[in-house]
C-alpha cells in the first residue's frame, strides 16, 4: 500500500549508511565496529516521526491515545550496576576510584566481548543518532549511539542534545555507545555475573551494552564519561537538577534517583536548566542533557502539571507504563510492571525550560535525602 511500511514513507534515505557512504569514525574506535560494517543496515539521524514509523513496523511498542510511544524493557526495569564493568588499563587506571560498583575488567576480556557483540550485530538493522552531551560548547562531547531499536534512537534524541544541520555536517564523535540488548553474555565463557553486560572503556571512549533494554544505561554511561573527563578541565560533574529565578539566582538540587530532583526543579516560577546531570565550571553551571528522564509513577496533573503533560505528547518515550490494550489510555498509577516507570522527553516539552541549558554560579544548594 502506498505510504505503508514498504511504500515511499520508508524509502532509502540519503543519510542511511551504505557501502558508498562513510560516517566519520570516533577517535580510537577501530574500523571493524564503525560505518556500515556494524549492522546489516544502519539508518542515521532519522527524525522522531520517521523513527515512530520504524518502531511500529518492527512491533517495538504501542502508540498511546495521546501520542507517546510506550515500550516494555523486559526483565530489566532499572539499571544493572552489578553487571557494569570498567576496563582496567594503563590509560585510565589511576583515574578510577576502584571498588564498590566500579568493577574492573581486563582489556583482553573486553576485546573478546566487544568482538562478539560486533559479530552479533552483523546481520541486524541498526539506528544511529549523532548527539552532543553538554550544553557548554567549551566542554561538550559528541556521541554516536548505535541502537538495535528505533525507540532507543528516539530516547537518545530526547535525552542528549541534538546538533544543528551545520554541526551535523561536520560531526565527529568523541565517544561511541553500542546498545545491543539482544546480545547475551555467557557467564562461563565471559566471566560475567549474568547474561547482561555494561562495559566502559574510558581511554577508547566506548560504551558497550548487552542483555538489557533499559535505556537508562545509555544515559548513565554518557554521564560516566563526562564524570571521568571534566574534572581535569576544571568542571565539577553533578548528579543534580538546576533552575534559575527571574533575578538570575541559581539553585542546585542534589539527590539520588527518586528523591525529587525533577519535581522540585520544575517550578513554574523559575526557569528549568535541567533535571539530572550538570557541570559546574568557571563560568557557571550547564546541563549535560537535552531532555528529562522522569519517573512517571503516580504523576498528578494537579501537583506536577508540566511533567504530567509530557506523558500526553508525541515524541515522549514511556518505559513500562501500563496501557489499556484497546483504548490505549495510560494508567500512571499502576506499578504492574515496576515502580520505576519512566518518561523520556526533550526539555522543550517543559514550558519554562531554558533553550541554552546554561546559567551562572549557584546561590542556593539543596541536598535531597527523601522522596518528594
Amino acid at each position: 500500500m502506498a505510504g505503508g511500511p514498504s511504500g515511499p514513507a520508508h524509502r532509502a534515505r540519503s543519510d542511511d549508511v551504505s557501502a558508498s557512504q562513510t560516517l566519520t569514525a570516533p577517535s580510537g574506535f577501530t574500523a571493524d565496529a564503525t560505518q556500515s560494517s556494524l549492522g546489516r543496515r544502519a539508518s542515521a539521524n532519522l527524525s522522531v516521526a520517521e523513527l515512530y514509523e520504524h518502531a511500529i513496523r518492527r512491533d517495538e511498542g504501542f502508540i498511546a491515545a495521546e501520542g507517546p510511544f510506550v515500550v516494555r524493557t523486559g526483565a530489566h526495569t532499572g539499571r544493572s550496576p552489578r553487571d557494569k564493568f570498567i576496563v582496567d588499563e594503563p590509560g585510565s587506571h589511576e583515574g578510577v576510584w576502584w571498588g564498590g560498583f566500579n568493577q574492573p575488567i581486563s582489556e583482553e576480556r573486553y576485546d573478546r566481548l566487544r568482538a562478539r557483540i560486533v559479530a552479533h550485530l552483523a546481520d541486524r538493522e541498526l539506528f544511529i543518532q549523532d548527539c552532543f552531551v553538554g550544553a557548554d560548547p567549551a566542554y561538550r562531547r559528541s556521541v554516536r549511539a548505535y541502537t538495535e531499536s528505533a525507540w532507543a534512537s528516539i530516547f537518545c534524541r530526547n535525552l542528549f542534545r541534538t546538533p544543528s544541520a551545520a554541526e551535523l555536517a561536520a560531526f565527529q564523535p568523541d565517544f561511541t555507545i553500542i546498545d545491543a540488548p539482544s546480545f547475551r553474555a555467557d557467564p562461563a565463557r565471559d566471566g560475567t555475573p549474568s547474561e547482561t553486560v555494561i562495559l566502559v572503556h574510558l581511554s577508547r571512549q566506548e560504551i558497550l551494552i548487552g542483555g538489557t533494554e533499559y535505556a537508562g544505561e545509555m544515559k548513565k554511561g554518557a554521564f560516566g564519561i563526562m564524570n571521568y573527563r571534566l574534572p581535569d578541565e576544571g568542571v565539577l560533574p553533578m548528579h543534580s537538577s538546576v533552575n534559575v529565578g527571574q533575578g538570575g539566582d541559581v539553585a542546585i538540587f542534589f539527590g539520588l534517583s527518586g528523591t525529587g530532583k525533577t519535581t522540585l526543579s520544575a517550578d513554574p516560577e523559575r526557569t528549568l536548566i535541567g533535571d539530572d546531570e550538570h557541570g559546574w565550571g568557571p563560568e557557571g553551571v550547564f546541563n549535560f542533557e537535552g531532555g528529562c528522564y522522569a519517573k512517571t509513577i503516580r504523576l498528578s496533573h494537579i501537583y506536577e502539571p508540566d511533567i504530567y503533560s509530557t506523558t500526553r505528547r508525541f515524541g515522549t518515550i514511556l518505559e513500562n507504563v501500563a496501557i489499556d490494550p484497546v483504548t490505549r489510555d495510560l494508567d500512571l498509577d499502576s506499578d504492574e510492571l515496576t515502580e520505576n516507570t519512566r518518561g523520556a522527553f526533550p526539555l522543550e516539552f517543559i514550558s519554562n525550560s531554558s533553550d541554552e541549558g546554561r546559567a551562572g554560579h549557584p546561590s542556593n544548594v539543596v541536598l535531597l535525602t527523601a522522596d518528594a
